[in-house]
């Protein structure tokens, strides 16, 4: 398994408090380890996400991703629920 970060994805994520990027580190590892960890609540999204899952990084932050066919990772966006979200 190979995991991809979009550049969107690096840029929202360097975009972050310190704070937010250093606990994305540590679920991040949690991920890597058990994808299904119930810390992370990995689910399936809908709407315009639709294909894609998100996980928990803390608080009202999001990591949104797909996994491809061959197994490998693709981490797509970063944010907060009300940024990922909004109509």
């Amino acid at each position: 398994m190979q995991i991809k970060f979009s550049k969107i994805f690096e840029k929202q994520l360097g975009k972050a408090p310190v704070s937010v990027t250093l606990v994305f580190e540590e679920r991040f590892q949690i991920f890597l380890l058990n994808k299904q960890s119930p810390i992370l609540n990995n689910h399936q999204l809908k709407g315009k996400y639709q294909g894609f899952k998100s996980i928990n990084v803390g608080g009202d932050w999001r990591a949104i991703f797909q996994e491809l066919s061959n197994g490998d990772v693709y981490f797509a966006f970063f944010g907060t629920h009300s940024q990922l979200y909004k109509k």
